[in-house]
């Protein structure tokens, strides 16, 4: 049975003063939501220690947005595993298309990043996604099969999350048709060893449209961006009603 994780990401937004606001409004929010499914939130290093702490022994499990490859050295301004796994942190996203196009993240440093990880401990989430000039051209299969192989080289699948995040549904409002989503998860799972992996979508997911999402076959969850940013869109993302 493939585990079902919703995972907000909140990317640069949020002081700890903030975060601490989301929690105590959200998490009374989820308490009926299915034990079947994880709630993850991904938030900024500087919130990660603190709502360790508010969250130890809860539902909700936190997540990094980046990881270095390398245990520790001359890194200015990176952070290892093991630092993320000192303070209780569960999963890290790793590759996502923000960090492809800005800090010059490439297949194979995600590979490196997702490696280290899993020697952590951490469950990578690994982003995966093509862009629009790329789908324009009919390329997206040959993208996503070719990140994939390239993200996965001598990665342990049993400890793995995959986000299928186009590039160009990503904070534009533009969401992905449910059915071409499954069809390229679809796709996504058969370049697997593992078939059990937990395929996330991603790109523009909110309160609108995850029930539609969710309903699709081979979608295993949402990493939701700007709709993870209040309590109460990112709830009714995790009670979803497929």
């Amino acid at each position: 049975m493939r585990k079902i994780i919703i995972a907000g990401n909140w990317k640069m937004h949020k002081t700890q003063a903030e975060a601490q606001a989301f929690l105590q409004e959200f998490k009374p929010l989820i308490e009926d939501a299915a034990e079947s499914r994880e709630v993850v939130l991904c938030v900024p290093f500087t919130d990660l220690s603190g709502m360790s702490q508010q969250l130890h022994g809860g539902r909700v499990r936190l997540g990094a947005q980046n990881v270095h490859w390398e245990p520790g050295g001359a890194y200015t301004g990176e952070i290892s595993a093991a630092m993320l796994a000192e303070i209780g942190i569960h999963y890290v996203v790793i590759g996502h298309s923000e960090r492809r196009q800005y800090f010059g993240e490439t297949d194979e440093t995600a590979n490196l990043r997702v490696l280290a990880a899993q020697k952590a401990g951490l469950i990578p989430i690994l982003c995966v996604g093509e862009s629009k000039a790329q789908r324009d051209a009919g390329e997206t299969e040959q993208v996503i099969i070719d990140q994939v192989k390239k993200g996965l080289v001598n990665v342990d699948q049993s400890h793995l999350v995959i986000a299928y995040e186009p590039i160009w549904a990503i904070g534009t409002g533009d969401t992905c048709a449910a059915t071409e989503a499954n069809r390229v998860i679809g796709l996504i799972r058969e370049q697997l060893t593992n078939s059990q992996v937990t395929i996330q979508y991603g790109g523009s997911v909110n309160a609108n449209n995850v029930d539609e999402i969710m309903a699709q076959p081979e979608i295993d969850g949402a990493l939701v961006g700007g709709a993870s940013l209040e309590p109460q869109s990112l709830a009714r993302i995790v009670n979803f009603q497929p």
